[in-house]
């Protein structure tokens, strides 16, 4: 039976939902906002938080009519047939997403929801649903070091866990010296070279000097979504085992197209868009030893603890993008959790709290 056989067909009765804005400052300057769909069951309700990263498709969504219903969704499903329905349901009723990927965003949210309702009506756990345990989920924290770039924020990062390991997004204003230097501060997981997002604040040109710095500085460090031409392709010749993806993995076909077999990938569901393509993939590197970590999109509420949820019954043990909320904040603060984040004394649904 496959991951997505152990949910597919849970009882599910939605009875109607409600919207809710949650807005955030952030570690990477900007104000974050996102929606959390709540649907509601007899006795039960499970939610989804929409990560779209526009606040017009936000607002247009909450701001013309709080009341209006714009989705039927309610009725007798199985989580599956559920799934089945939301793709004929226009998920931007008011407007066109500012971008196309928003589409699955939203869905995701809506997934997420369902299943969190639907084990929660089943009187299960997503550990449990999939015959699995809650382990601690190990995590990495990470950020960006600013313009012009410094150590600051990983030391302050350090004065409150000092033994945090790291995911980071070299830009080519990394010397030499910066990058030594943070080598010595702390162990470095992950290096985001974002060299394959498009339309975005964080695009990143490929830059051959840069990538030779972080491979040869950084020995241990997977290296993420490099891209990929005649100038940076040979540096990666023996060193193929390091790279991972995020950006173009958006289910099992997306992974057969990347230009080698992977030996990592970055899990963040809300790409995948529904729950059967995120576990169909996730299947499809457990089969072939590729392995996984979560990834997170600066998630305000539930959509995080879903992500460890995810990560705790999938991955535990990977280099999960998946720190606290507090150490997204502009400042980190004592207090928050330490890695590895331990499970839940009673988890409930699709949920970490």
């Amino acid at each position: 039976m496959t991951l997505y056989d152990q949910v597919a067909d849970l009882p599910l009765t939605v009875e109607g939902y409600d919207l809710s804005r949650l807005e955030g400052e952030t570690s990477s300057d900007f104000t974050r906002v996102s929606t959390v769909f709540t649907l509601y069951g007899p006795e039960r309700a499970g939610s989804g938080e929409d990560v779209t990263y526009d606040t017009p498709d936000h607002d247009a969504l909450l701001g013309a009519d709080p009341d209006a219903d714009r989705f039927p969704l309610a009725g007798e499903y199985t989580l599956d047939s559920f799934s089945s329905a939301l793709a004929d349901v226009d998920l931007f009723p008011t407007k066109e997403p500012e971008r196309g990927v928003s589409k699955h965003y939203r869905r995701w949210a809506l997934e997420g929801a369902a299943l969190d309702l639907a084990l929660r009506q089943a009187g299960e756990t997503l550990a449990s649903a999939l015959g699995r345990r809650d382990d601690p989920v190990s995590f990495v924290v990470s950020t960006r070091l600013g313009e012009p770039p410094t150590t600051d924020r990983i030391e302050r990062v350090l004065d409150v866990d000092g033994d945090i390991a790291f995911k980071l997004d070299p830009t080519p204003e990394w010397t030499p010296e910066l990058a030594a230097r943070v080598a010595e501060l702390a162990p470095v997981r992950i290096l985001d070279l974002k060299g394959l997002y498009e339309g975005t604040e964080v695009d990143a040109e490929p830059d051959p000097a840069l990538y030779e710095l972080v491979l040869e500085t950084f020995p241990d460090a997977v290296v993420e979504d490099p891209a990929l031409t005649d100038e940076t392709r040979p540096l990666f010749d023996g060193h193929e085992e390091r790279v991972s993806w995020d950006y173009p993995v958006t289910g099992v076909e997306s992974v057969e197209k990347l230009p080698f077999e992977p030996e990592w990938l970055n899990v963040k569901p809300s790409r995948f868009g529904t729950v059967e393509s995120l576990f169909d993939t996730v299947e499809y590197a457990r089969e072939r030893d590729i392995r996984l970590y979560g990834g997170g999109q600066f998630e305000l509420g539930v959509g995080r603890r879903q992500l460890h949820a995810l990560a705790a019954a999938l991955y535990p043990d990977g280099p999960n993008d998946l720190a606290p909320r507090g150490y997204n904040t502009p400042e980190v603060r004592s207090g928050v959790p330490v890695s590895p984040l331990k499970p839940p004394a009673e988890p409930t649904g699709f949920d970490w709290q």
